[in-house]
């Protein structure tokens, strides 16, 4: 792995290990997030669990030749078997099991397509609730689009990026990226709605974009505008490690335009993201950054970033901007 750029810790929150689809019933997997080795399987009846990767017998890699065995994983090198909490619940060849004997069970929700983790580094359990979006299921959404990319760049510079409504115009060659936008904040979570112009089906129109934002990880982007329809992309963006970041995108179009008019939306936003790679590539972060006071949103969110770390300083303090202290009340 490269010199961590970003010099940043990975923040509490929800994130996407596996898409729901691609993990069957008794299938064990071999994954790497939070810059540790992870196993995730699903149980005979479907449910999802994931682990710490090694056995805590004698350190076996759970995901290399373990195997379900109705509702419990089994350890490949004594048998040693586990059910979804973690507990040990049978030795095959031992009176006693220890009681400490215990797998690093993860807390796991299976929600919007992804099977989702709770990270925390201190292992305190989650402070805020997993976004369930209703359109995922819903009888006049069509949902099965799907989109992932790993980046060289950290989740919080990711993020950021979608605060920063100024580089549309100079990295996505936007000339009206943005009419009018605001940021709002409840709490832990972050909405910004923002008005913009595209060219489509030989016109011009001005769609109104919703993004809503839970932790540095999770986001959901509403498109509307066009007089009955609606798009969704709801992404999860999870550390792999300090400098690289695993983006799932899920879309969900009303079915009225779920062929080739929803199909030019998802290419723009897919396409769109490729140009922020050279910059992600060679960028680091600035953990005291030198803003201009057109950059006020970005201040704003790394402000609201603070929540998400266990040392609320990790995400960064941007310099007051100029003219910032004279026009504070």
């Amino acid at each position: 792995m490269e010199k961590n750029r970003f010099n940043l810790p990975i923040p509490n929150g929800w994130y996407a290990v596996a898409w729901s689809k691609d993990l069957a019933p008794g299938e064990v997997q071999r994954a790497y997030y939070f810059d540790r080795e992870l196993v995730i399987f699903r149980t005979e009846s479907g449910r999802a669990c994931v682990f710490d990767a090694y056995c805590p017998h004698l350190g076996a890699h759970l995901g290399a030749g373990g195997t379900v065995e109705g509702e419990t994983l089994r350890c490949p090198f004594h048998a040693w078997r586990y059910d979804c909490e973690g507990a040990c619940v049978d030795i095959p060849y031992a009176k006693r099991i220890p009681p400490n004997a215990r797998a690093g069970a993860w807390e796991v929700i299976e929600a919007n397509e992804m099977i989702f983790v709770w990270h925390h580094i201190d292992g305190k359990p989650p402070f805020f609730e997993m976004p369930i979006l209703p359109e995922f299921g819903h009888s006049d959404w069509a949902a099965d689009k799907h989109w992932e990319k790993v980046f060289n760049a950290h989740v919080q510079d990711m993020a950021e990026n979608n605060c920063d409504p100024v580089h549309f115009r100079y990295v996505h060659d936007n000339p009206e990226p943005i009419i009018d936008s605001a940021m709002r904040y409840d709490g832990l979570k972050m909405t910004m709605s923002s008005t913009s112009k595209r060219e489509a089906y030989g016109g011009v129109f001005e769609l109104e974009l919703e993004r809503e934002t839970w932790g540095i990880g999770l986001a959901s982007v509403r498109i509307v505008g066009l007089e009955g329809a609606g798009l969704l992309m709801f992404s999860s963006t999870t550390p792999v490690d300090g400098c690289h970041s695993h983006s799932r995108w899920a879309f969900a179009v009303t079915k009225n335009m779920a062929d080739t008019a929803g199909q030019e939306f998802i290419d723009s936003m897919t396409e769109g993201v490729l140009d922020d790679l050279p910059i992600w590539d060679n960028k680091i972060h600035r953990s005291r950054p030198l803003l201009c006071d057109g950059d006020h949103y970005l201040a704003e969110f790394r402000r609201w970033a603070s929540n998400f770390y266990s040392d609320p300083d990790a995400a960064g303090r941007a310099v007051e901007a100029p003219g910032e202290a004279e026009d504070r009340v």
